[in-house]
């Protein structure tokens, strides 16, 4: 647990926005999420998120795991092969393949890759 007292130049701020600053890389909702459960507390009292901090007030904040990046996932040395044949055209600006059924363009959703990446 870490307690941080607000000093001038950060009174005046939403509680949300101050810890998103101060959380970096913890994702919105999961700030929220402390915020709503009373795990943030200012001077020993839950506050809601839209709270606006004073010079002065102790804010308890929770530790909080961030998650690990994983590395990023290569595609299999057949699929780059086969779409370095699907290509038609490249210039500096344009390139125009003919894409292969079954792979997709832009990766997420469970897909670690797509054509673009």
């Amino acid at each position: 647990v870490n307690f941080v007292t607000i000093d001038e130049d950060t009174a005046g701020q939403r509680i949300d926005n101050y810890l998103l600053r101060v959380l970096k890389g913890v994702p919105k909702t999961r700030v929220y999420r402390i915020v709503r459960k009373g795990e943030v507390r200012v001077n020993k009292k839950r506050v809601t998120a839209d709270y606006r901090l004073q010079s002065g007030d102790v804010v308890r904040i929770p530790p909080v795991r961030v998650a690990e990046a994983c590395a990023p996932v290569r595609p299999a040395e057949s699929v780059i092969v086969q779409l370095e044949k699907a290509v038609l055209y490249e210039d500096d600006q344009l390139l125009i393949i003919n894409k292969p059924s079954g792979l997709a363009v832009h990766g997420g959703s469970g897909l670690s890759y797509g054509v673009i990446e």
